[in-house]
């Protein structure tokens, strides 16, 4: 019995479909390098550097990190790689360098490839790490024991690489923490990738006549996933760099139609004075995912920008499970919206069982697009699936119609301006400046941030020390993302429960 199709689901065959299906039809326009690609463009530029790659002796199984801010580079950067096997680290540039390669290190790479930014990053690396051999570098300022990316793609050929690549190899592996304990990758393949994206279309109603503004960053899944789907539908995707500035102009020169943002994207543009004068008569929707959208800010993005609002749930591991259209987040404003197709989202008690409609419970789900597991982490792993579920440390109830609304996080984490921020991490830099006798980090409703990453200390008795001086302290040490914006001082002690925890609920009531 023929238990499996005789073909197999890849990314790679998205951008080689697409060069013949779209041919010279724009795919591109990178505002970052103001440069335009076409499709067929895009796929033989994806095959000259998947190729270099191979002939700088790169083969199917190795590991490439990438260190790239939105430009066109890192379209074909996920795609080179998806087509010759290698597996991909995409890079967060907010990171710490210590941080990047303390998660090379971890990821066993053996190639960086990095944009101009990133030069001085690349040298520690070599400096730190003498098992990454081969580097890529961008634009005309190039280390001298790093190749050039257009070097090595008119010395390759255009053809298509000749690599076996299934579904069920890894296409690469995201990263959801920083450097405090084992790092936490989780692992994608190309089924995870590939088998979701014309659901993803269907999502947002994507077509060939959109215009899509992928302004997330690319590193993440979320601006990866954008990118990937306006190859498959034949939409043009307008590569940005988030500047809140540029976006009014960029939408209406390039016509945009549609994009994702999370809530302090729009928080930002809201509170420019160009608002009100912009061209937004292009625009057919806006996307929301990664932070709460308050009921306050939905309505005036809708009164002074867009009028039609998307919004998705699901975490970097398991891809969108729930997602809301238009007409829907209309009448269900607070709502994240019903299953999506393929995903199963349930809502249990601690033992597992279902909870009835109305009921908040933990949210667990399964989908094509979740992983299958974390790098180099059994213990994670385990914690996060259970009897084939993944559980996502969320809390939340479906009402009687299936809708989903979220009720906070059974998971000691803070999302600000859609990074995820683990407390834990934050706290121990703390404990480790001299004048922090105990502290507690918390997230407080914030209307720019969605949540604002808030310090709560009790100083060492005698201790003299500012709250610039600890915010600082944090950034030497850490991305300043994960930074607290605000610290609290307070004279008492923590408040504890019996067993010695800190009751963080107390502190987000006092101080919200």
């Amino acid at each position: 019995m023929v238990k499996k199709a005789t073909g197999t689901l890849t990314v790679g065959n998205f951008v080689k479909v697409a060069a013949t299906r779209y041919g010279d039809r724009e795919a591109i326009f990178c505002s970052t390098t103001n440069r335009r690609f076409s499709f067929r463009q895009l796929n033989q530029r994806t095959n000259r550097l998947a190729n270099g790659l191979l002939g700088l002796g790169l083969k199917k199984g190795d590991v490439a990190a990438f260190l790239c801010t939105n430009r066109a580079e890192i379209v074909e950067i996920y795609s080179a790689l998806a087509k010759i096997g290698v597996l991909g680290i995409p890079l967060n540039y907010r990171l710490a360098p210590n941080e990047m390669i303390d998660l090379m290190a971890h990821g066993e790479a053996s190639t960086l490839i990095f944009d101009p930014w990133f030069g001085e990053i690349a040298t520690q690396v070599r400096e730190a790490l003498p098992r990454v051999q081969h580097f890529v570098g961008m634009g005309d300022t190039i280390p001298e024991f790093a190749v050039g990316y257009e070097d090595l793609l008119d010395r390759s050929s255009d053809l298509e690489p000749a690599v076996e690549v299934f579904e069920e190899d890894i296409m690469y592996m995201n990263l959801t923490s920083g450097t405090t304990g084992l790092p936490k990758s989780y692992l994608l393949t190309q089924y995870n990738n590939a088998a979701v994206a014309p659901f993803f279309a269907s999502y947002f109603d994507i077509t060939r006549n959109d215009v899509v503004l992928t302004a997330f960053p690319i590193f993440g899944r979320v601006g990866f996933a954008w990118c990937m789907v306006s190859i498959l539908a034949g939409a043009r995707n307008v590569i940005h760099q988030f500047n809140p500035q540029e976006i009014f102009g960029l939408i209406a020169s390039e016509k945009v139609t549609i994009s994702n943002w999370v809530p302090t994207m729009a928080a930002f543009m809201l509170a420019l004075p160009e608002v009100d004068t912009a061209d937004f008569s292009s625009l057919r929707a806006l996307v929301f995912a990664a932070a709460p959208l308050t009921s306050s800010l939905q309505e005036e993005i809708k009164r002074r920008i867009c009028p039609h609002l998307y919004e998705f749930y699901g975490l970097q591991e398991t891809g969108i499970v729930v997602c809301i259209g238009p007409e829907e987040k209309a009448k269900h404003p607070a709502s994240v919206g019903q299953v999506a197709f393929s995903a199963e989202v349930r809502i249990v008690d601690t033992e597992g069982r279902n909870v009835p409609a109305g009921t908040v419970g933990d949210i667990i789900a399964q989908a094509p697009s979740a992983t299958a597991g974390y790098f180099k982490n059994e213990e994670k792993t385990r914690e996060a699936f259970k009897d084939g579920w993944f559980h996502t440390g969320d809390l939340g109830y479906f009402d009687e119609e299936g809708f989903l609304y979220l009720a906070g996080r059974s998971k000691d984490m803070i999302v600000t301006g859609g990074q995820n921020v683990f407390s834990v991490e934050v706290e121990d830099t703390l404990m480790s400046h001299p004048a922090v006798a105990d502290c507690a980090v918390i997230g407080l409703p914030d209307d720019t941030w969605g949540e604002k990453v808030t310090a709560v200390i009790v100083r060492t008795p005698g201790a003299q020390v500012t709250q610039e001086e600890i915010i600082a302290f944090c950034k030497e040490k850490m991305a300043g993302f994960k930074a607290p914006k605000a610290v609290i001082w307070r004279e008492e002690p923590l408040p504890r429960t019996p067993t010695g925890k800190v009751t963080k609920y107390v502190l987000v009531e006092s101080f919200a």
